[in-house]
């Protein structure tokens, strides 16, 4: 879920992503936007930093998606196989009842998985020294195995879904910027927290161009319970960085709204985390976000997830 760069304009790839995201429409799958910031990363080249190293392996496996995962682990089971298989056939008969490359490779499967069929046995001492180093080396393959294993999926993770489009307009007499968050799991997130940040490139008097942070304040920042939707609000007062900015300006100085919510997960009991980004064309002027909160025939709430990325054209349009 590629995105822009840090120029104004973006890349065009960028921008057909976008287009193709909003001739969807508000059915199209979260799981198809990418984290802006993410994207921005993916496209700067870096020249110069230190290689992370074997140090930094245990980052990149847990890191990597299933499929690569699981991948990586039988390439190495594959490998490690394979090169006791060869071993084994520097001694040829050393393995009783192999009489191929093959039959050595599946005779190390069966030692390092602790199988032991009996079919194939070692006769020789150098057979049976190989054995015992590989039965040793199992012994440490299948604890990181597992070790990584359990370490993917008992890491907590937050199904958090933004708003694609957030909105400016009137909110108790004021702009405000506003947009949306959702917990698509409908479980307790305990003392969330959000931030925002307006990311921007400015000039200092020394005419050098730096990116900078600047926080924009919440109207309400924390919640005790985060269940179903929150909309966060910033006002855009005589305080706000963004005070008296235009869409135009915003892709002027390549701008980017940058949200951070953080909480409790009730059921893991630890904290969770979820990033979103906003760019200059998926901020909209004098729009107002459709109701998602519903009451049907029965008198229930009903919460509506196909709108929640709908805006639509305020009757009060337009700040004095």
């Amino acid at each position: 879920m590629a995105r822009k760069s840090h120029t104004p304009g973006g890349t065009k790839a960028a921008a057909r992503a976008r287009v193709r995201l909003r001739r969807a429409g508000p059915a199209v799958d979260e799981r198809l936007r990418f984290s802006n910031i993410t994207a921005q990363r993916r496209d700067i080249h870096v020249v110069g930093a230190r290689a992370p190293g074997i140090g930094d392996l245990y980052h990149r496996v847990l890191t990597l998606p299933w499929w690569g995962f699981f991948v990586m682990l039988l390439a190495v089971f594959l490998c490690a196989n394979g090169l006791f298989a060869f071993l084994y056939s520097l001694d040829p008969g050393g393995v009783a009842g192999a009489r191929t490359f093959a039959d050595d490779f599946f005779f190390s499967v069966e030692t390092l998985s602790t199988i032991g069929y009996g079919a194939m046995t070692p006769r020789t001492l150098y057979a049976n020294g190989v054995m015992t180093a590989e039965a040793f080396s199992g012994l440490g393959l299948v604890a990181v195995a597992t070790g990584l294993i359990f370490a993917r999926v008992s890491r907590p993770t937050a199904r958090i879904m933004f708003s694609r489009i957030a909105v400016v307009a009137p909110f108790d007499g004021l702009p405000a910027l506003m947009f949306r968050a959702a917990n698509q799991r409908g479980n307790q997130i305990l003392e969330a927290e959000a931030s925002v940040s307006l990311f921007r490139e400015t000039v200092t008097l020394e005419g050098q161009r730096m990116r900078r942070f600047q926080d924009l304040k919440l109207e309400r920042a924390r919640q005790m319970l985060f269940t179903l939707t929150w909309t966060l609000i910033h006002r855009i007062d005589e305080a706000s960085p963004l005070h008296g900015l235009t869409p135009q300006a915003l892709e002027a100085m390549a701008a980017e709204i940058v949200v951070a919510i953080n909480g409790v997960d009730e059921v893991f009991g630890q904290r969770i985390y979820a990033r979103h980004g906003y760019l200059p064309d998926e901020i909209l002027f004098d729009r107002e976000f459709a109701d998602v909160l519903l009451t049907d025939e029965a008198g229930r709430r009903v919460v509506n997830y196909n709108n929640f990325h709908d805006v639509k054209p305020r009757a009060d349009a337009g700040f004095d």
